[in-house]
């Protein structure tokens, strides 16, 4: 089973970037899918999640009305469209998806998480 995370790079600030995971090895469209991030120095953080369905999503206060997060169940693709890019959104950006559907998790804690992928660097310049 694997997360493989892209779309990342250099971007002026004000900028936008469209990441992509895609999943292989098994099926998540089922699955509660999150993003995350981690910038030098600090502690992974929640960036954004959503239900299996699509229905309701969720976001950290910093990036709420910048980023949207969406998927693709036949894909078994999962999306983070980044807007008005701020420096301080400089970091790795994971995306993650728990061994079950994840109904009931606490979708900001990345304990609740057991599938990663390795992560795309977005480095915003100001």
């Amino acid at each position: 089973v694997q997360l493989q995370a892209s779309g990342g790079g250099l971007v002026q600030a004000g900028g936008s970037l469209r990441l992509s995971c895609a999943a292989s090895g098994r099926t998540f469209s089922r699955n509660v899918r999150g993003w995350f991030r981690q910038a030098p120095g600090k502690e992974r953080e929640f960036v954004a999640a959503i239900s299996w369905s699509g229905g309701s999503t969720y976001y950290a206060d910093s990036v709420k009305g910048r980023f949207t997060i969406s998927r693709d169940n036949a894909k078994n693709m999962v999306y983070l469209q980044t807007n008005s890019l701020k420096p301080e959104d400089t970091a790795v950006y994971y995306c993650a998806a728990p061994r079950t559907t994840g109904q009931g998790m606490s979708v900001m804690n990345p304990r609740e998480y057991y599938y990663w992928g390795q992560g795309t660097l977005v480095t915003v310049s100001s």
